[in-house]
């Protein structure tokens, strides 16, 4: 409930005002004096004071600059006779709310109290606002405000980066947290840089539309994306921004970047206790696996024995195919689990997607005839060369057509013309997407689940279940991302998005034109 402190003194309008602001619901004080409402202010602090401005002693001139004095947040409204406008300018210079000319009409008595009453709300919405922003300030300002009206009290302090723009988007503001992230010092970039020249195209798009269009957009949810420092280095961030506006007119924006190359560091440490963790659950599994190599070796071994003890090639070749077949098998499981088990940086190196990709397809087309599969390729003429790790895009390419192929030839559906498709498309932020796609057996959704689990194989006694293990942490430490979509019966994709590089840039900023 509004407190109210109602100083006149002039009883019959004291007390008639005093009882029809109680019949609106306020809590209403009075005092018959300058003096005793100063005294009765003190006693309980009151969130409006109504004073008259003539009264005999101290005047309400006086009682306001009081009032003020002892606190700034109440509000005042005067009371004034016809002849008292020159004084009523000098209350609300002195910070009145309002005035109101007497006699006193409830519906003016109703308006300057709503205004007052907002002005509290606000004050108090400010404080409140500013008492959130300092505490996440303290706490490395995981949440920074998303009111854009409110951006010009981030403190430089900040451990995040704040890049602050015109309304052209040319850059005023540039914390020493952007320094740490982007590599540039502050007078490189302050007035002498625009936001598309700082931020790559996928950060910057959204903010150019929002500045030149009729959109309401205020502000951007919290994402976390890719930046390319002054070095060349690909910084993982998270990325926030707000439209300043100032009575509907688009002032500029703001953006907030959080470096997480700290937690993820953390979480790939993380992530290696685990993988080591599960090669040692892995290494219990292969205990079968190896068991069915041995098998193997031991039933090629006994038929070269009669081969040799018979004189029967046929029996020799026979013998020999089986120990080859499992040598290659018993290769391919300690590669696999070497690969998993060991940390390995991308290599870098100016290589033609599409080159590796056809190249792939020229591996497994022999494979291919054999089970009455077509590979069709799809080849995005835009994509040139780049810098890429051409490893990691060569051996996820050929694991996911050798899967696409097995769910092909482990397809029970029949009159079934086989396909896989092998696609490249570029993308915005310096990204290649790599489909492979089959129309084969498909995946069930527990399937799908399990799919990147250790050890798990849809292949039996042909699959080690390290594959698609080894290819996600290629992908991953190649900054990339695999998808798959399936449907049981219908088919599978595979899509792996993988981050490229250019020439890192070695002379110096780029300059506004």
């Amino acid at each position: 409930m509004t407190r109210i402190l109602l100083i006149d003194d002039e009883p019959d309008i004291l007390r008639v005002l005093c009882r029809s602001l109680e019949a609106d619901g306020y809590a209403v004080a009075c005092a018959r004096s300058g003096p005793e409402g100063i005294a009765a202010f003190e006693a309980q602090r009151a969130d409006i004071v109504i004073t008259d401005i003539k009264m005999p002693g101290m005047d309400g001139i006086e009682v306001l600059k009081h009032i003020k004095a002892r606190d700034p947040d109440s509000e005042v409204v005067i009371i004034t006779g016809h002849g008292d406008i020159d004084s009523a300018v000098e209350a609300l210079q002195f910070g009145a709310s309002d005035f109101i000319n007497k006699p006193v009409r409830d519906e003016a008595m109703s308006i300057a109290l709503k205004r007052a009453e907002d002005k509290i709300d606000i004050k108090r919405r400010l404080k409140e606002h500013t008492h959130d922003l300092e505490h996440k300030i303290e706490s490395a300002t995981r949440e920074l405000r998303r009111r854009s009206n409110f951006l010009g009290r981030v403190i430089r302090s900040s451990n995040d980066g704040i890049v602050a723009t015109d309304e052209h988007l040319g850059i005023v503001v540039f914390n020493p947290g952007a320094e740490n992230i982007f590599g540039y010092p502050q007078e490189d970039v302050v007035h002498k840089l625009r936001l598309p020249e700082l931020l790559p195209e996928n950060m910057t798009a959204s903010f150019l539309q929002a500045m030149t269009s009729a959109e309401d957009r205020k502000d951007w949810p919290w994402t976390e994306t890719e930046l390319v420092s002054r070095t060349g280095e690909r910084i993982p961030v998270r990325f926030s921004g707000s439209i300043l506006n100032e009575r509907g007119r688009k002032l500029g924006v703001v953006a907030f970047i959080q470096d997480l190359r700290e937690i993820k560091g953390l979480q790939l440490e993380l992530v290696r206790s685990e993988r080591l963790a599960a090669i040692g659950q892995t290494v219990a599994g292969l205990a079968h696996g190896i068991k069915n190599v041995l098998h193997g070796l031991k039933g090629g071994s006994y038929l070269v024995d009669v081969g040799i003890a018979k004189g029967d090639s046929q029996k020799l070749q026979k013998g020999w195919d089986m120990i080859k077949r499992s040598i290659d098998r018993t290769a391919n499981l300690v590669m696999d689990l070497l690969s998993y088990s060991k940390e390995r940086e991308p290599e870098y190196q100016e290589c033609a997607p599409n080159e590796i990709a056809a190249e792939v397809c020229d591996l497994v087309r022999e494979r291919a005839h054999q089970e009455r599969a077509e590979i069709v390729r799809e080849f995005d003429p835009a994509i040139g060369r780049v810098l890429m790790d051409p490893h990691t895009v060569h051996t996820a390419l050929l694991n996911f057509v050798s899967n696409a192929l097995d769910a092909c030839l482990f397809d029970e559906g029949t009159g079934k013309s086989w396909q896989v498709r092998v696609r490249t498309c570029a993308e915005p932020g310096q990204t290649i997407r790599f489909d492979v796609s089959d129309n084969g057996a498909g995946m069930s959704d527990e399937v799908q689940r399990k799919l990147f689990s250790s050890f798990f194989s849809t292949k039996g006694h042909r699959g080690t279940g390290l594959g698609l293990l080894v290819t996600r942490k290629l992908v991953e430490e190649h900054g990339g991302r695999i998808e798959v979509a399936s449907r049981l019966g219908e088919g599978t994709t595979f899509s792996m998005r993988l981050p490229y590089r250019t020439q890192a840039r070695t002379n110096g900023l780029p300059r506004a034109g």
